[in-house]
């Protein structure tokens, strides 16, 4: 039977609900998975996730002992392996030794769990401690790539040697898995399958009625950065109320671009339009984009974002730019909008058209939530990733047979 562990830097984060999701959607097939987080976590309803970081200083050097008497051999090799799958610099050197350690500590606890498969989300430096813990036990080992920062530096410099190591890649959407493509050997590219992040809409929040608001309620989620493209769509807005159009916007995240937004919408007089709320909860966030009108996310990069997926579930009309994965979910003029990346009078253009017209936003709205239906389903993601585990691990089972001789098939 698979017991498959699951590694994410943070498991708690909100932006890592649809890992949570996946998680609990596996458990209901009847998959055993442990939790294990980079970050310190606690346990939070019936999900017990082992932390590495945060934990007592003991189980350190306790980590190292167990795998130099243990796995001398293998823990030599994870330590080359670790030394060498980095950025070039001392400062990366230095950081290449405590991602050692943390995939020491990692490992102990997978052989303490008697794990079979080691699956991560996001390639980034949790994913390579994932990768060496692996190594170092002779696990299978997989991950899930999201988006373009997995491919930019210093992570993309070190997802080629991530791709030929793992037995098995998924990726959220087909402009992740060219994205793979480009960077891997062409013989690791049937290692590589599309598997949708997955809603639940049964577990979604209700949507609110209306309470008299004047004007149009957007929203847009996501972390405040220059990629997101927050200053093109306060352009986009401040042509619009110069317009007398009446519409507010409610900003959910936090990043490095707080200060500069705040400051840019002081700047163009939006204060009364504007509203940032913050980094909020799983449900708090539901709960904004359930009492909105239109999300906008106005990104110049992204993979496919599960807020967009979220909100449409909901039965909100969107607004997106045209750009990596999200038309595959968005098709224009039919479950959304979309407008040319960093075209802000397209943008702008958008958003007249979803103020004035109310029958096409209802008409977006219910086609959006069919999309998300017919193929954004979690159940449909687990059972896809259910079949995908067990046929790799089914292959990993026949090459270790020949390795040892056995071909049995027992």
């Amino acid at each position: 039977m698979t017991r498959i562990a699951y590694l994410v830097s943070d498991y708690f984060a909100p932006s890592h609900t649809f890992v949570r999701r996946e998680v609990d959607a596996l458990r209901k097939r009847g998959m055993e998975v442990a939790l294990f987080s980079v970050k310190r976590s606690a346990l939070k309803g019936n999900s017990r996730v082992e932390s590495l970081l945060g934990r007592p200083p003991i189980d350190y050097p306790t980590a190292l002992l167990w795998g130099l008497f243990s796995r001398p051999l293998a823990s030599l090799s994870a330590w080359a392996l670790a030394t060498r799958h980095r950025a070039p610099g001392l400062k990366a050197f230095i950081w290449s030794q405590f991602h050692f350690v943390e995939a020491v500590v990692l490992a102990r606890q997978l052989a303490k769990v008697r794990s079979t498969r080691l699956h991560c989300h996001f390639a980034n430096s949790g994913a390579g401690v994932g990768m060496i813990a692996a190594h170092l036990l002779s696990l299978p080992w997989s991950l899930t790539l999201h988006g373009i920062s997995e491919t930019d530096y210093p992570a993309g410099l070190l997802l080629p040697e991530k791709i030929e190591r793992a037995d098995l890649v998924i990726c959220a959407s087909y402009f992740m898995r060219a994205q793979a493509m480009r960077m891997a050997d062409p013989k690791h590219w049937l290692k590589l399958h599309v598997v949708r992040c997955g809603v639940e809409p049964v577990t979604l929040p209700p949507v609110p009625a209306r309470r008299g608001e004047v004007g149009l309620r957007l929203i847009s989620v996501g972390r405040i950065s220059p990629e997101k493209g927050y200053f093109g769509l306060l352009e986009a807005l401040a042509s619009l109320a110069q317009q007398g159009q009446a519409f507010t916007l409610t900003v959910v995240g936090d990043g490095p671009a707080m200060n500069a937004t705040r400051a840019r919408v002081a700047d163009l007089r939006l204060e009364n339009r504007v509203t940032f709320a913050g980094a909020l909860g799983e449900d708090d966030a539901l709960a904004q984009i359930a009492a909105a009108d239109v999300l906008v996310l106005p990104s110049l990069m992204e993979g496919l974002p599960v807020v967009l997926i979220e909100a449409m579930a909901l039965g909100k009309a969107v607004i997106a730019s045209r750009v990596a994965g999200i038309p595959e979910l968005v098709e224009d003029g039919v479950s959304g909008l979309l407008f040319t990346p960093s075209d802000w009078d397209d943008l702008q253009a958008r958003l007249t058209l979803a103020l004035r017209d109310s029958a096409l936003r209802e008409s977006l709205s219910q086609a959006g939530r069919r999309a998300v239906e017919g193929r954004f389903l979690i159940s449909q993601a687990a059972e896809c990733l259910e079949q995908l585990f067990g046929s790799s691990d089914a292959i990993n089972s026949q090459q270790n047979r020949r390795q040892t001789g056995d071909t049995s098939g027992r």
